[in-house]
């Protein structure tokens, strides 16, 4: 969700920030000539370095001596996190040298590297030119990321990397089968946003359950305060809430129907009781007046100035909106609110997942030397560094101590701690683009969010566009493993 701005028509700036913590999957932009170089790259060697000798200390067999040529995108994050990671590699392997190539346009770089079979042996797939990972994966021209996911962590060699990864980290990578394609980097939280003194301002508590929800906002109502406002224009963002909380109701298992897109899916009950309870905010009038016509940054500065209390977002908000964002404001996320005790998973259950893509190609010179690299990044201390620089989570589980962190991201690892494994990451958001966000978001959530259709009827159109993507054989289909 944080390259929505490819499709606002937006500059690279907010495209830059966004991606500093947003969920990958929304901005892939493959020319036809890309795609043809992807088929025809099979022509020609390209010279890969021998393999070292595996060691306690080495243990992804790395030729101590072989160069490593690592493409950063250079967008919201930075530099300066890879360069660090880099001198540790350097120090690791003395022999070895390390070109290090940031840029903002990964396709146009790397096409020409892709087509001729000399790729390089770690790339950032992130920002505006982000190469499909789609037609990376179908074309075999990513390596398996399996090797460094069992290779023992920098920190604690007694334990697996993957064993040191946040939830969900690993299945994102996937595309089909067990093989992992994509290490995910950063790591987003996704949920409701609010302001903790406003919240204290109304002797109020974040709700766990609807009706507690429904007073909140009566009493913020009472106050000229509304209770929610969203990106009306773009309303994909809805469901940074609304799905955890479908999740929440009906079980995971619902959410993964819905990304595998089943039959009748869509019409499980715990989307039509949420989908109900959302359509409530919209009857007793809490959702922020105009707000169907105001985009992202409207909605949350009109929220940052204290007009409605609560909004669905993405943790990049609190570098997005921080512009407009009282120095007092507290900025606090939470998981969503659910409707009762019979919700089949605890308060808590949130929505967060990775964001910033690494690959190392299967043609790479020195695949082991792009793994290494990743494990580097893994650890504690890169992440810790990563982490203090940018504001933002990886998926190294951990790597908070000692840090003074901003208020939102504090809330936002307070949240995960108390989720712990009820996290939920729904995929159609990257399997599925033009699925979740012109038709579900826009003509389904949209509409209904707006007042001008109901529930049932929404639930409905959602559902045949489901059914519609399902029959689609030009659509590339995933599922649930």
């Amino acid at each position: 969700m944080g390259s929505t701005s490819a499709h606002h028509g937006e500059g690279l700036g907010r495209r830059d920030l966004i991606k500093r913590s947003a969920a990958i999957g929304l901005i892939s932009v493959p020319t036809m000539g890309f795609l043809s170089a992807c088929a025809s790259s099979d022509s020609g060697g390209n010279g890969k370095v021998e393999k070292g000798t595996k060691s306690d200390k080495n243990p992804l067999g790395v030729n101590e001596s072989a160069p490593l040529d690592f493409v950063l995108f250079d967008g919201g994050f930075g530099q300066e996190y890879a360069k660090d990671a880099i001198k540790v590699y350097e120090t690791n392997y003395p022999k070895a040298s390390v070109k290090f190539t940031p840029t903002q346009k990964i396709t146009t770089t790397l096409q020409p590297r892709f087509n001729g079979g000399t790729p390089p042996d770690l790339i950032d797939n992130s920002g505006a030119e982000q190469m499909d990972m789609g037609v990376l994966v179908g074309q075999k021209q990513l390596a398996d990321l399996t090797p460094l996911l069992d290779a023992p962590s920098i920190d604690d060699p007694s334990k697996k990397v993957r064993d040191t990864l946040r939830p969900g980290i690993v299945e994102m990578g996937q595309f089909d089968g067990d093989s992992v394609w994509i290490m995910y980097y950063a790591y987003t939280v996704y949920g409701v946003w609010y302001s903790q003194k406003l919240l204290d301002s109304l002797d109020a508590k974040y709700p766990e359950t609807w009706d507690e929800m429904l007073a909140v906002c009566e009493k913020a109502k009472k106050k000229g305060i509304a209770g929610w406002t969203y990106a009306g224009k773009y309303p994909y963002y809805v469901p940074f809430s609304l799905y955890p909380m479908i999740g929440k109701v009906g079980g995971r298992e619902v959410l993964d129907a819905i990304d595998n897109l089943e039959p009748k899916a869509w019409e499980h009950p715990a989307v039509k009781t949420c989908f109900e309870a959302y359509y409530e905010l919209v009857r007793k009038g809490y959702i922020l007046k105009g707000t169907p016509g105001l985009d992202h940054i409207q909605s949350q500065t009109a929220w940052t100035e204290g007009k409605a209390l609560f909004i669905p977002n993405g943790s990049w908000v609190e570098n997005e909106a921080a512009k407009t964002m009282p120095a007092d404001f507290d900025l606090a996320v939470s998981a969503p609110t659910g409707i009762d005790s019979s919700d089949k998973m605890p308060f808590g259950t949130i929505w967060a997942s990775g964001g910033e893509p690494f690959i190392v190609p299967a043609k790479a010179k020195n695949l082991e030397g792009g793994l290494e690299q990743l494990r580097i990044m893994l650890s504690e201390a890169s992440s810790k560094n990563f982490t203090k620089s940018v504001k933002s989570l990886t998926a190294f589980n951990g790597g908070t101590d000692g840090i003074e962190l901003t208020p939102g991201l504090k809330s936002g690892v307070a949240a995960l701690e108390k989720a712990g494994q009820n996290v939920v990451n729904p995929r159609l958001q990257d399997w599925y683009v033009a699925l979740q966000k012109e038709k579900i978001g826009v003509a389904g959530l949209g509409e209904m969010m707006a007042g001008r259709a109901t529930p049932a009827e929404t639930i409905k159109k959602i559902q045949k566009y489901a059914d519609e993507a399902a029959g689609d054989s030009s659509i590339k289909h995933y599922k649930h493993q």
